[in-house]
């Protein structure tokens, strides 16, 4: 034991001194979640203040009621060059449709496939359909017809969701950020200990010393595993003062990131910071250069991040949710619901996690026997 704890001191100083390579892989703990707060803070600027939408209207005397309304809900007829790429005609016979009690025609002419304008239309859209009511309401009444007639059924939704679990799907993008810091903090660490090692001829060396394959193995796999667990710490701290910042009341909700949410969090990251650990050394040794663990490192890390995406957005089949990085992340959603966390599914996946690591590991103590791996033949 005392020589596995001799090397991870050994590769914990090693990348100390390179530290721009670790704060590479800190930076994104660091930097997500205060570029997500940024993000949903304008997000949520423009949603419950909306700015103005300047369109034209051709034929606008024709219809003075509906362009006062559409003025007063923020869509102004204007000629500038500000005004966007979306035209309202209103017919010549609106006026006398309208008096006559029948469908006035208005035809709204804009380039759908361009998404800038796509949240655009649709708001003129609403405002007009909502305006169409508004005008069918008041054909019934003016005939002396109340216009609930036209409502057979009246739909009473009592939404039994706290602000809390309102919050659930920012939430769970954020899980799916801590969850991936996971496997990001440690992989400069990972790549630069393994091909970075045999590029520098000093990994026959270190094993030219008084020390086992094992005790080697297990040295470097506990140093990764801790900075991926530092890059989780770091993520937690930052976002639980970070997401405080954003007015989330203006949309009906609140995200708290909570103690016993924290300490979940850094239970479950220990089987997958291990898992990552041990899954970015595998590839890396398997590489020959670094250049080359790098872009399979690349290439390898989009399965946790697939998992972990489709369980954030609830596109998953129920048999991920027995899986690594899936489950786990699906039990953490769970408990930030405010619902009964799935111990079961939590226990299968985390156990199926240590299992994969193990596997991992065992390859790797079988790969630094071979030559070829060590001298990268």
């Amino acid at each position: 034991m005392k020589t596995v704890i001799a090397m991870v001191q050994k590769e914990l100083i090693d990348a100390m001194r390179d530290k721009r390579s670790v704060m590479a892989g800190l930076y994104y703990a660091i930097g997500t979640p205060l570029l997500m707060c940024g993000m949903f803070m304008v997000l949520i600027g423009q949603v419950t203040s909306p700015e103005d939408l300047n369109i034209k209207i051709s034929n606008a005397d024709n219809a003075p009621d509906l362009v006062r309304y559409l003025n007063n809900q923020g869509i102004t007829h204007s000629d500038d060059n500000d005004t966007k790429d979306i035209e309202l005609i209103i017919s010549a016979d609106y006026a006398a449709q309208m008096a006559a009690a029948k469908p006035a025609e208005v035809t709204l002419i804009a380039d759908n496939s361009n998404e800038k304008l796509q949240k655009s239309i649709r708001r003129v859209e609403m405002q007009l359909q909502a305006y169409s009511g508004e005008m069918g309401s008041l054909r019934l009444i003016a005939r002396g017809i109340n216009p609930a007639v036209v409502q057979p059924i009246k739909v009473i939704v009592e939404d039994r969701a706290t602000p809390d679990s309102k919050g659930g799907f920012i939430l769970g993008i954020a899980i799916f950020t801590m969850i991936y810091s996971v496997f990001i903090s440690g992989m400069n660490l990972a790549i630069d200990t393994s091909a970075g090692e045999r590029e520098r001829n000093s990994l026959a060396l270190l094993l030219s010393h008084p020390i086992s394959t094992r005790q080697l193995v297990l040295g470097k796999i506990i140093a990764v595993t801790c900075f991926a667990l530092l890059g989780l710490i770091l993520i937690l701290i930052v976002s639980k003062f970070a997401y405080t910042f954003v007015p989330w009341q203006q949309l009906g909700f609140s995200v708290t990131i909570s103690p016993d949410f924290m300490a979940l969090m850094l239970l479950i990251g220990i089987p997958l910071a291990i898992m990552a650990a041990t899954l970015q050394l595998f590839v890396s040794f398997m590489a020959k250069s670094f250049k080359e663990a790098q872009s399979y490192l690349t290439m390898v890390l989009f399965v946790p991040l697939a998992l972990s995406m489709a369980a954030s957005y609830n596109i998953a089949p129920d048999v991920l949710e027995w899986l690594p990085v899936s489950g786990q992340q699906q039990a953490l959603m769970a408990f930030i619901k405010g619902r009964e966390v799935p111990m079961l599914q939590l226990l299968v996946s985390s156990a199926a996690t240590i299992v994969i690591s193990i596997a991992l590991a065992l390859g790797l103590e079988r790969l630094l026997k071979s030559e070829k791996v060590v001298f990268g033949l």
